[in-house]
């Protein structure tokens, strides 16, 4: 950090990818788009190719449902024999296909810089495929987001890309998958951007945007342009209903994290099972087995049952029923480590739990005139939105399904509750527990850095301490030595020549070659030093200027006027750098005082003064 630097580079460098890189990253976004929406298609004909074979002996490809299966009590069975299956591709195959795809897309992303490798996209939506098409309790979707975004990854690592645009590229092909899954490629682009690119930029935002109105587009072209669930007319136009919608919110909060809780515990007594992992989807599709023999409709995707929840036609009995089992037969068997999603699953349950929520309260209170398929499309929304820490994705999910714009209301009034007690209850959500075990945390939230608001002016040392360049290394050496304040104050002294104009750059590193390298210590210290300078401007943001003290590997950069590069204006180090952060920190902690003058004391200790000097100036 400390050596010398010379380098022709202008100090006002391009941060970010240029535009060309956007414009490429965006064309690469149409075939990935495409080919995850031909691969959405592909995968619900394989699943409905292997139920239809499995549980009606027939050759077809359209989704049926499982609850008039004509298996008898060998339903037992299936499902474990598709588990075993399952451990098996999973054991000589790859690992990564067991769980329900998006952790493992997140995985991808955060510690293998977006490469998935190749045989994940095919093994993948094989597995899903074999453990759904045997009646695992699971939805495609995850899978599939899991799948494009692996084509996505691919399409990558083939061509020359970056770390970003590769992420990108992932990202496409998962809001990809979604949104060939049900028709909503806005919610699918808002998911991916909350789930797997955690940014908001043009170079992510219009390849998702492209590949999404794709896949979408390959949807109604293969599978027709009605929504996955059939949604009948919903009245949300009730004023009276709001103090429901938040309990409603509570429940589905409460329900996601109790449900994510065991969702874990189920894992980790898997864990202890004396026999090995590759078995452990068998043992839970024996368990699903015994489930499904009971209650029927928990098996296979449920898309159907969802329509019929949302479609009110089924009763209160079922509906509990459902709530109850549906999350039990999910708990047993992704816990287990197979292959499935977790959406449809989820939607299962929480339309279930609003409906028979609504029920409930009619029964009760009838002049409340709650609508059941109203609130059944609410749970099903908050209770995944909650789990997921991705409420505005869900929010928008529900209301590209309804296209009501009266359901907003009271869509965000039930998702932000339901959200709310999830932050308050459960550190993690049910997507990032998985990684959190692994050692990764995740930060899932959007904030804009506080390097790209501050201008360099703000925070730099308005008081160089500049030196002579004519000054000999013996004199500097020895106010060194006395520690005098003018020259130990920075790692770097600026260099002034004869005329007072900026010439070069001094650091202790290069005293410290100099005096190893013997010679006569008359010299003068712009002998030693840096002449070649890279610089900052006092109107440009600190992340330009900290970007190239990173790129270059250097620690400070003199600060110049724009209009007379020779005239030193600031020095900007680490610790100017840090005072940024240090204050956005203190701004947050701090309780001003209010217009009722009452006196506020702050929140927590400031940083002031512990690590810095007087007045918390830190010294570096």
């Amino acid at each position: 950090m400390d050596g010398n630097v010379s380098c022709d580079i202008p100090a006002r460098m391009a941060v970010g990818p240029r535009p060309s890189r956007v414009l490429i990253v965006s064309l690469l976004a149409a075939p990935v788009g495409l080919a995850a929406g031909v691969a959405a298609w592909g995968l619900y004909a394989l699943i409905g190719l292997i139920s239809n074979l499995v549980f009606y002996q027939r050759w077809a490809i359209r989704l049926p449902g499982l609850q008039g299966h004509l298996l008898g009590l060998l339903v037992v069975v299936v499902p474990a024999a598709g588990g075993a299956i399952v451990g098996l591709m999973a054991r000589y195959g790859s690992r990564a296909i067991r769980g329900h795809g998006i952790p493992e897309a997140m995985e991808a992303v955060l510690l293998h810089r977006s490469r998935i490798a190749p045989r994940v996209a095919v093994l993948k939506p094989l597995s899903a495929a074999v453990a759904i098409g045997t009646g695992g309790p699971f939805g495609a979707e995850g899978p599939i987001i899991q799948t494009g975004g692996a084509l996505g990854s691919l399409l990558g690592q083939l061509i020359h890309t970056t770390a970003p645009e590769r992420k990108t590229l992932l990202a496409c092909g998962a809001a990809a998958g979604m949104a060939a899954t049900f028709g909503t490629p806005i919610a699918a682009v808002i998911l991916a951007l909350e789930l797997l690119l955690f940014e908001f930029k043009p170079r992510s935002f219009i390849p998702l945007v492209i590949a999404g109105s794709l896949a979408t587009s390959v949807r109604f072209a293969l599978m027709g342009r009605g929504p996955m669930f059939a949604v009948g007319p919903m009245d949300f136009d009730r004023p009276a209903a709001l103090p429901f919608y938040v309990i409603l919110g509570l429940l589905c909060g409460l329900a996601a994290v109790v449900f994510t809780r065991a969702l874990y515990g189920v894992e980790d007594l898997f864990g202890r099972l004396p026999i090995g992992d590759t078995w452990w989807p068998a043992i839970g599709g024996l368990g699903l087995g015994f489930i499904g023999l009971c209650v029927p409709r928990v098996l296979g995707v449920g898309y159907d049952t969802i329509s019929d929840i949302l479609d009110q036609r089924l009763a209160l009995s079922m509906l509990l029923a459902i709530l109850l089992f549906k999350s039990l037969a999910l708990l047993v068997s992704l816990g287990s480590g197979t292959s499935g999603g977790l959406l449809a699953p989820m939607f299962m349950t929480g339309a279930a739990l609003g409906g028979a929520f609504a029920r409930i309260v009619d029964a009760l209170f009838p002049v409340a005139g709650l609508h059941p398929g109203a609130f059944a499309l609410l749970g099903m929304a908050a209770m995944f939105g909650a789990a997921a820490r991705a409420p505005f994705a869900l929010i928008v999910f529900a209301f590209e399904l309804t296209r009501n714009y009266d359901s907003i209301l009271a869509l965000m009034l039930t998702c932000i509750v339901a959200h709310a007690v999830a932050l308050a209850l459960m550190r993690d959500s049910i997507m990032t527990e998985k990684l959190a075990r692994r050692g990764l945390r995740v930060h899932q939230e959007f904030e804009v850095d506080v390097d790209r608001q501050v201008r360099v002016e703000e925070v730099m040392d308005r008081d160089p301490a500049p030196i002579p360049a004519s000054m000999s290394l013996a004199e500097l050496s020895d106010r060194i030595a006395r520690a005098d304040p003018e020259v130990v104050r920075h790692q770097a002294l600026p260099l002034l020549d004869e005329a007072g104009r900026l010439c070069g750059l001094v650091t202790r590193g290069d005293l410290m070659r100099a005096w190893r390298r013997g010679g006569d210590t008359a010299r003068a210290v712009r002998e030693v030093g840096c002449r070649r300078l890279l610089v900052a401007y006092p109107d440009e943001t600190l992340h330009e200027a900290l970007n190239r003290m990173l790129r270059h590997d250097i620690g400070r950069l003199p600060v110049v006027a724009r209009d007379d590069p020779g005239r030193l204006v600031g020095y900007l180090g680490r610790g100017q750098v840090l005072q940024a952060r240090r204050r956005r920190i203190e701004e947050e902690e701090r309780l001003e005082r209010g217009w009722l003058g009452v006196e506020s004391a702050a929140t927590g200790s400031s940083p002031r003064g512990r690590h810095g000097g007087p007045g918390g100036k830190a010294i570096f």
